[in-house]
């Protein structure tokens, strides 16, 4: 296909950006470290760090790895944290031991998490203590040997650090009891890695920087293997893309999606940490009230999120109360951006939400629309640079110009592969290297690409991709359900939420109130169905195939 786009790119956005600048994630973390030593690099809960500060606890914690914990390179780590000081250290430092990042939702079941560990082959793991009662049980079917145990204080200051740790466990009570054998603190390993010196490992372009889990385009949960110069190349073509609306070394980042989020930790970690930006981590978005009130003390300048996370602060009147007067650009993906909420958006901050697209497979930066754009339009944007992209139907065949078809992609940010899992590598790839998305598109004149529907059956929420297979497993293996099939709908709200259609055994007095229990104890809070309706019989193919499009279409 025509770069037809590059047309419509910024005046001076170059259609090429310098990939190959740095030779790894570490390079471009410590260039930073050296041309904004002074600078605040991250905050949280009123505690900043310098990009010296941080460079200097990322070499210890290496150290640690190193000399102490004696990791090899390659090995895995995971990270299971949300929001905190903790987390950059943890994975820069990590990054520059040589080992290779497993990022983790911390609200995963024991379940989820065994899965994760197992697959990755993770042997160390840095888990914030409020979820050590997970790791706990399930402990004994991983290869984990290494456990380091942080607490949200431990960077926060002796005093303030103490009071924290002290309320989170005695106070609020949000520690339940963990048995975990071979466990250090975060504390304790920074000041063993201050004891042996510490030697840079070095990595190329091509060396395994993160197993980053998702469902991808084939619905089973698998992890993209994103080397260093695919997220070096992703910041790259971010730096490019911003360099007309953005000072280097000036500006503000407001983080509020959790960083084990490729959106978050390609754009609030990765890209901010490279541009020398302030990191303010949001540990509990949630809480509107407290997030609002931390923006109305913070000169922000960027701020990225959802659709869902941008209705909730909206619908709060206190958001309407902050000074806008500094920001300049909200940045939204994970999820599509509806129009109600975008409009209302402008009239509060004066700024248009930026949309952009991603896959995880892809770093994720794949497309964004110009930053000086005014309004929302609707598109998920352009093809950033060094990324090709074509529109192709059933056949593989590129369509023409204004016709729908799945959008296939190529560029130096698109992953190695998934791991150990060459059958489904080889399902999103075809012998020319390009990475089917599995999202229906369009591509109109100026090369604008909009989203359409989604190829496959995967449902978003709140920007994280919940998979109807492994719903249905679950439900499916309760006492008294016979059959179960799973879509996305809309809620109240005109938000997509997971229902299920329910088949009950005969004279099962299965209730509605005990599936989403049984749901809780198997799943994290956002894959629990939120809609149940029971059914005499599900529709289905001449195969026996369930057909859920009959069932959206009801």
């Amino acid at each position: 296909m025509k770069k037809i786009w590059i047309n419509n790119y910024e005046q001076g956005v170059a259609t090429d950006a310098n990939v190959a600048q740095y030779s790894s994630i570490p390079d471009v973390f410590l260039h930073s470290v050296e041309r904004f030593s002074s600078r605040v690099a991250y905050r949280n809960f009123g505690t900043s760090l310098t990009f010296y500060q941080t460079g200097l606890l990322t070499k210890y914690f290496a150290s640690f790895l190193q000399n102490h914990l004696q990791v090899k390179r390659g090995e895995r780590i995971a990270i299971m944290m949300p929001n905190v000081l903790q987390y950059p250290v943890a994975i820069f430092g990590a990054l520059r031991a040589g080992m290779v990042v497993v990022n983790v939702n911390p609200l995963y079941t024991p379940r989820e998490l065994a899965y994760q560990l197992n697959n990755s082959g993770a042997t160390t793991i840095i888990i914030l203590e409020n979820f050590a009662n997970t790791l706990s049980s399930i402990i004994e079917q991983t290869q984990i040997k290494n456990i380091i145990i942080a607490r949200i204080g431990d960077l926060l200051g002796s005093i303030k650090g103490r009071v924290i740790n002290f309320a989170v466990r005695y106070i609020k009570k949000m520690i339940a009891e963990y048995n975990l054998p071979n466990t250090i603190s975060f504390n304790r390993a920074i000041e063993l890695g201050k004891q042996k010196p510490f030697v840079e490992v070095a990595l190329s372009l091509d060396d395994l920087a993160m197993l980053q889990y998702t469902g991808g385009t084939t619905g089973t949960a698998k992890g993209a293997m994103l080397t260093h110069g695919n997220i070096c190349a992703n910041m790259a073509q971010a730096r490019e893309w911003i360099k007309n609306k953005l000072i280097f070394g000036e500006e503000t980042f407001v983080t509020p999606l959790p960083l084990y989020h490729i959106f978050s930790l390609t754009v609030n970690l990765m890209i901010a940490c490279n541009v020398g930006a302030t990191n303010v981590l949001i540990t509990n978005p949630r809480d509107i009230k407290s997030f609002i009130k931390i923006l109305r003390h913070t000169k922000t300048t960027v701020i990225t999120g959802v659709n869902t996370l941008f209705n909730a602060l909206l619908d709060n009147p206190d958001f309407a109360k902050i000074d806008f007067s500094t920001w300049k650009l909200s940045l939204s993906g994970g999820m599509a951006t509806q129009k109600s909420v975008a409009k209302q958006w402008y009239k509060i901050t004066g700024l248009p939400l930026i949309e952009a697209y991603g896959l995880t497979e892809c770093s994720p930066g794949v497309c964004v629309n110009p930053l000086n754009i005014t309004e929302y339009t609707g598109d998920i944007g352009l093809p950033i640079p060094n990324t090709e992209v074509q529109i192709r139907d059933n056949d593989g065949c590129e369509v023409p110009i204004g016709e729908v078809g799945e959008l296939w992609v190529k560029g130096p940010q698109v992953m190695k592969g998934y791991w150990q899992t060459d059958e489904e590598t080889a399902k999103v790839f075809d012998k020319d290297g390009w990475l089917s998305t599995g999202d229906i598109c369009t591509m109109d004149n100026r090369g604008f690409i909009r989203l359409i529907d989604r190829k496959k059956d995967i449902i978003v929420i709140s920007g994280f991709n919940v998979y109807p297979n492994e719903i249905e497993e679950i439900v499916a293996n309760m006492e008294g359900v016979r059959e179960v099939a799973c879509i996305g709908t809309l809620n109240e709200k005109n938000n997509e939420a997971i229902k299920i259609f329910v088949v009950r055994n005969n004279p099962s007095k299965l209730t509605k109130e005990e599936i989403i229990s049984y749901c809780k104890k198997q799943l994290t809070a956002y894959k629990v169905p939120k809609i149940i309706e029971f059914c005499d019989e599900l529709p289905k193919s001449n195969v026996g195939k369930v057909l859920r499009q009959k069932l959206r279409d009801q």
